[in-house]
């Protein structure tokens, strides 16, 4: 990263400012290990966790930049081969932190890992150092970095522009999410809105910085006169919030959960949401669909998502997995069994009934059964049945 001196104020105005950043990195790598070791709303935990670690991160480099950190030439070597500033991820992780945390079924597949793919903006620069280190250690390249630093300074400036529109996709897109919720208004969700909100204005702050930024005559300008500031404060204002307002939903999201599977539900509702999922299950066969949520359950039945997981909690005895994939693991037995199933593989026949991967299956199967598919088909078959 290059550094430019901070012309426009005072001595005491940076260190005040380069101090608040530290204490940001500080609490942001304490926040993002307790909630990403936490017990508590496991997926949205470690979603949120991993956003505030990239966000730290940043303001790590940027901090060690100022003091002088990077200034042996074994340091700044490895700040520049393995990538510090990663930004890509940030706005798929604040909109699977949100829909995770409103939808308990919520899981990551193959489909929103791939939305992790642009990440590869952020490793172009490193790329770039390690073609030249590799290049020059081989005898293919000339040992002159000046053409190789500023390729990688001029791509980091312009690397800031698909950057911004994907945290601007995924904020329009968590904005959007949360209006289709609105009505509904389940329990964090006033929380959930309040960070939206935080990155949108993130957002309209990072534009008001990038435009002057990426325009050749005004970078230079721009980092003598604002440096980095401008941009960094708030991102150290958004990991202070996130981190301890976070941390303290989650507490509050567990106690709330508690006191509702605490509270018993009358007989009549109980009997009737039993029956109503039975047969959601057993003759609509619901949970052939792979992609099956406790929020799409809830939609499809008319129950509201609190009353399912109680009577599954309180009356079945299991939690949502447990209910839908016990249907699944049984169909399973039932094809395996089957004379034509010779013909067909364990994912195959895993897959048609509504596993959405052969891991998932090849787990949930030991899980339920105590043995492999293959172990559970050969004592059958031993058995003669």
């Amino acid at each position: 990263m290059k550094k430019y001196n901070f012309t426009g104020e005072s001595v005491v105005m940076r260190h005040f400012f380069q101090t608040i950043i530290l204490l940001g990195v500080v609490q942001g790598f304490i926040v993002s290990c307790l909630l990403f070791f936490s017990s508590r709303l496991r997926l949205p935990n470690r979603l949120l966790a991993a956003l505030i670690f990239l966000l730290t991160l940043a303001s790590f480099c940027l901090y060690g930049s100022y003091i002088g950190w990077f200034g042996s030439k074994w340091l700044n070597l490895l700040s520049v081969l393995f990538p510090m500033i990663v930004v890509m991820p940030i706005g798929p992780l604040l909109y699977f932190y949100v829909r995770s945390f409103l939808e308990p079924g919520f899981k990551m597949r193959r489909k929103e890992w791939l939305q992790f793919l642009p990440a590869i903006v952020d490793l172009v620069s490193p790329l770039i150092a390690w073609i030249f280190v590799l290049g020059v250690q081989w005898g293919l390249l000339k040992d002159d970095s000046r053409p190789w630093t500023t390729a990688m300074d001029t791509y980091n400036v312009y690397s800031d522009i698909p950057r911004w529109i994907s945290l601007a996709i995924y904020t329009a897109f968590t904005f959007r999410y949360l209006a289709a919720q609105k009505q509904k208004a389940p329990a964090g969700f006033r929380w959930l809105q309040q960070v939206a909100v935080a990155f949108g204005v993130f957002a309209g702050i990072w534009f008001i910085y990038l435009v002057p930024y990426v325009i050749p005559r005004y970078t230079g300008w721009m980092l003598d006169n604002l440096d980095w500031y401008p941009l960094y404060v708030p991102v150290t204002l958004l990991i202070y919030w996130l981190g301890i307002k976070g941390y303290i939903v989650s507490w509050q999201q567990q106690a709330a959960e508690k006191r509702q599977y605490a509270a018993p539900l009358p007989e009549p509702v109980v009997h009737a949401t039993i029956g109503l999922l039975k047969k959601t299950m057993e003759e609509e066969r619901l949970y052939l669909n792979a992609e099956l949520t406790l929020q799409k359950l809830a939609q499809h039945t008319g129950l509201t998502p609190k009353t399912i997981s109680a009577v599954l909690n309180q009356h079945l005895r299991k939690n949502f997995n447990e209910f839908v994939n016990g249907y699944r693991i049984a169909l399973f037995k039932e094809r395996l069994l089957a004379d034509e199933a010779g013909q067909l593989t364990f994912a195959g026949i895993a897959n048609d009934c509504g596993f959405s991967s052969p891991a998932t299956f090849q787990r949930v199967f030991r899980q339920l059964t105590g043995m492999s598919p293959s172990e559970f088909r050969k004592n059958h078959t031993a058995s003669g049945g």
